[in-house]
């Protein structure tokens, strides 16, 4: 067969699909404007600005979307050389309608509805506009922002903060677990200070520490250390029975110990530590170690304890939480809520700061999504929030981890990310990036590429430590390099320099020079 009579035969078997797929791709689109509809009635009540709006709709619609498998439509439509609708999450109705419109064309018929001019690139303007309204502009930096975490020292150590905003970082955050209100101040005024020197835009984070459950003592046995196989009490904070089998640690919530039943996980500092309920009275929990390593792990006040199997019904804002907001408040350029699990979390927080706000607009949020319960509930965790302010949410990759299991990981990470895009939401990407080379200025082969992974994200938090100036330095370049090649799930087809013909210069060289300018309207964090 000549290749004249075999490309006849190939399109007219792509013809005789057109009906089916024309007919397929318009029911589906029915179905999702049918179904996010419906969805989007039900949250009209709690979306106050305007402006979200349309976000709330694509995200409704997606939603009904990703409610269906599509694998077997997106194979019919690439092999007819059409969209596979594998990267629709910033519009979903206009890349269904796109699709729709091309197949009837080939049929030979009008299209019901048209995308307008120039919708593709388009699509993430709202997303952009939402990174700026929270995380300010920054026209020489890398798509991705950055966040960093600052130590006790920073509030006295002006070239410690100037170092890291000449670097690259647009945002630091202070952890409200840590420190109070003097050191709190002292780490603000460096940073403003530092900002107005350098002639660039900084955000404060300020990040309520949040109902987390700790170790709050540790009693009984001689070195307090637990290896494989051993048993020790876990007992509330209200005290505890004599215990003659030995070592007691002490829980700063009663909640998760009423609620725990045999069988059932509690993993301690970061799953360092893997234990499974052997017994439960009403005084005590029984547990027994699974998993540790080898040489052990001494238990400690202070430590996370985790519990996967529950969903724990505890008050998101603690006593000290409602005292720190009094100064957070007042000095906060974006509020990072820990642990949020449910719509009414926000709600809440949303009426305390607004009873220290008075007039003023409501600050961004970032949500920090570190539970199971608060991934299940994550579409009505963004509609709260962003429904009324600014919104990003936090991929706690630690929390998370170890509370959905490091082998789940990985697909919730990517699954949280489309939904974030969805609702045109920034994502900030957190916990351990670049962890290694923080603490010994020595980055590690899996980081680095972790480090480039997170450039899908529109912020990249870095914890403290000794080398945290070369760290963003470092993550910075890593970025700039990265943006050239991928723009969230779309590869960008540039030139491969490293194996062109000609010199691309400017493509393959050194990340731009950063601007030590402000860039226009910077000042103001808005209402977005």
């Amino acid at each position: 067969m000549t290749n004249a009579k075999h490309n006849r035969r190939n399109v007219g078997a792509v013809r005789t699909r057109v009906p089916d797929l024309h007919m397929r791709i318009r029911e589906l689109a029915d179905r999702v404007r049918r179904q996010g509809g419906d969805r989007i009635a039900g949250w009209a009540p709690v979306i106050e600005r305007q402006s979200f709006r349309p976000a709330a709709e694509n995200l409704a619609c997606y939603l009904a979307l990703r409610s269906e498998d599509l694998s077997e439509l997106q194979l019919d439509l690439s092999e007819a050389g059409l969209s596979s609708l594998g990267r629709c999450e910033a519009n979903v109705l206009g890349n269904l309608d796109a699709v729709a419109a091309v197949l009837a064309r080939i049929e030979g018929k009008e299209p019901d509805r048209l995308p307008p001019a120039g919708w593709k690139r388009a699509r993430d303007v709202p997303l952009q506009e939402q990174v700026e309204a929270i995380f300010g502009r920054d026209p020489s930096g890398p798509r991705s922002r950055i966040m960093v975490t600052l130590g006790t020292s920073a509030a006295h150590d002006r070239s410690l903060v100037e170092g890291l905003i000449a670097a690259g970082a647009d945002c630091v955050r202070i952890n409200c677990a840590h420190d109070g209100p003097e050191i709190w101040e002292a780490m603000i005024r460096v940073t403003r200070q530092a900002a107005a020197k350098l002639e660039r835009d900084c955000r404060v984070l300020m990040d309520i520490a949040g109902p987390k459950v700790r170790i709050a003592s540790v009693e009984g046995a001689d070195g307090k250390r637990v290896h494989l196989g051993d048993t020790f009490s876990l007992v509330a904070l209200s005290g505890r029975a004599d215990d003659d089998r030995g070592l007691v640690a002490v829980c700063s919530e009663a909640v998760p110990l009423e609620l725990l039943q045999k069988g059932h996980k509690v993993l301690i500092d970061d799953g360092k530590v893997v234990c499974v309920v052997a017994e439960k009275n009403n005084e005590r929990v029984r547990l027994t170690v699974e998993a540790v390593r080898p040489k052990g792990v001494k238990l400690r006040p202070g430590k996370g304890l985790n519990f996967p199997d529950l969903d724990l019904a505890i008050p998101p804002l603690t006593a000290k939480d409602l005292v720190d907001l009094d100064f957070i408040a007042a000095h906060a350029d974006i509020v990072g809520f820990s642990f949020v699990q449910r719509a009414t979390d926000v709600q809440l927080l949303q009426m305390e700061l607004a009873k220290r706000l008075g007039e003023r607009l409501l600050p961004p949020l970032v949500l920090k999504v570190e539970t199971r319960l608060g991934v299940a509930n994550l579409p009505d965790l963004i509609v709260a929030a962003a429904g009324r302010q600014p919104t990003a949410v936090m991929i706690a990759r630690g929390d998370l981890a170890v509370e959905l299991g490091l082998q789940h990981m990985s697909e919730v990470q990517e699954q949280m990310l489309w939904l974030c895009e969805a609702a045109h939401v920034p994502v900030v990407w957190a916990t351990q990036v670049l962890d290694n080379l923080l603490k010994t200025g020595i980055p590690s082969r899996a980081e680095a590429t972790d480090a480039a992974m997170a450039q899908r994200a529109e912020c990249v938090m870095l914890n403290k430590g000794e080398h945290a100036v070369e760290t963003v330095r470092f993550l910075d370049n890593i970025l700039h390099r990265m943006d050239r090649h991928v723009a969230k799930k779309s590869a960008l087809l540039g030139p491969l320099s490293q194996w062109a013909t000609t010199d691309h210069r400017g493509r393959s060289g050194k990340p731009p020079k950063r601007s030590r300018k402000p860039s226009p309207g910077a000042a103001g964090a808005g209402s977005g």
